[in-house]
């Protein structure tokens, strides 16, 4: 059994919303089939008894443990369950070397092993865990419902496919030989470069400031990570982004390839005006299709709700607790 390494672990409160008085929190480690050690923030209702269904929170891509995953979880917590949110691979607090590097494969082993954390903790009932997945690690635990019989049930939030976006683009746009012929290029003379330096260099984080001529879903991702809305010291998309070659493998492989085999619960919800939706309307589409377990998935849209507004509310509390809550309810028991 791989042993967890020592990690620098941070004592104070440095989440990006304020702490729940009915909730108790304290940090654990635990380690993936990697051998690499991830730090999580533990959370369960106060003055809770018994073995309580549990929930692993991961997401956004490129974001921390203190900022959208925590707010999750904390929040589930309230409701009743025992959750973690938890930093993934070579990022946050968690261990992993490089740093700032994401692989589909060992960010999907990131959910089994805190699957595999709670499955054995006393106050857990190891057959009532769930999983949440936050954009890019939305399509990261769909992913991982496709492979772990063990999760019961998944929410996957404003998700997307990380390895349709490198692949192909936006919306598909570059979706040719050529252009990923050009992407390949460009990565693989940036390896040259970085094991000449013997560093690897930052692709940047979310652009600051902010060109007047920005997309808006540039714009919609500067004002939670570059502002205190949802700023946080730890967080690559708040500062120096990820390596330039951290999501070369992305390029190469498709994640959600047996999606329709997926037989425990999934609820997707997107925002109806998020560039990304059809991440997951497409997702879906494909869970479903020639699915006998189709009767428990469901896509919920969100009205008027665009991408980053399901990291935190957006001010107008468009993440639905509420049918979390009842989702996760009804099929962990």
């Amino acid at each position: 059994m791989t042993e967890t390494t020592k990690l620098e672990l941070t004592n104070v409160w440095d989440k990006t919303f304020p702490q729940s008085e009915t909730v108790t929190h304290r940090k654990v480690t635990f380690a993936n089939r990697y051998g690499i050690t991830l730090a999580a923030d533990l959370y369960a209702p106060r003055d809770a008894d018994g073995r309580l269904a549990a929930i692993a929170v991961c997401g956004p891509f490129g974001a921390v443990k203190e900022q959208a995953a925590g707010l999750y979880a904390q929040t589930m917590a309230e409701r009743g369950f025992l959750t973690i949110a938890f930093d993934p691979s070579f990022t946050g607090e968690s261990g992993g070397q490089p740093r700032y590097m994401a692989s589909p494969d060992i960010n999907t082993e990131d959910f089994q092993a805190a699957v595999d954390f709670l499955s054995v903790q006393d106050n857990v009932d190891p057959e009532r865990i769930g999983i949440i997945g936050i954009c890019g690690w939305g399509g990261m635990a769909l992913n991982t419902a496709a492979l772990d019989t063990r999760v019961k049930a998944t929410a996957a939030m404003t998700m997307y496919d990380m390895t349709r976006v490198n692949a192909k683009g936006y919306f598909d746009a570059e979706d040719s030989a050529d252009a990923r012929f050009e992407k390949k290029k460009a990565l693989n003379a940036q390896r040259i470069r970085d094991f000449q330096s013997g560093s690897y260099a930052l692709g940047g984080g979310v652009v600051d400031p902010l060109p007047d001529d920005a997309p808006f879903f540039v714009k919609d991702y500067y004002d939670y990570y570059k502002t205190k809305r949802g700023y946080h010291s730890r967080s690559l998309n708040s500062n120096g982004g990820w390596n330039v070659t951290g999501c070369m493998s992305f390029l190469n492989q498709p994640i959600l390839q047996y999606s329709n085999e997926i037989r425990s619960a999934v609820l997707i919800v997107h925002g109806e005006k998020a560039h990304s939706c059809y991440f997951s309307r497409d997702a879906y589409a494909a869970m479903v299709k020639d699915n006998p377990y189709s009767g428990n998935k469901e896509l919920l849209i969100i009205p008027d709700a665009v991408h980053t507004d399901l990291y935190d509310g957006g001010g107008k509390k468009a993440i639905p607790f509420d049918r979390l809550t009842e989702f996760f309810r009804a099929h962990l028991g």
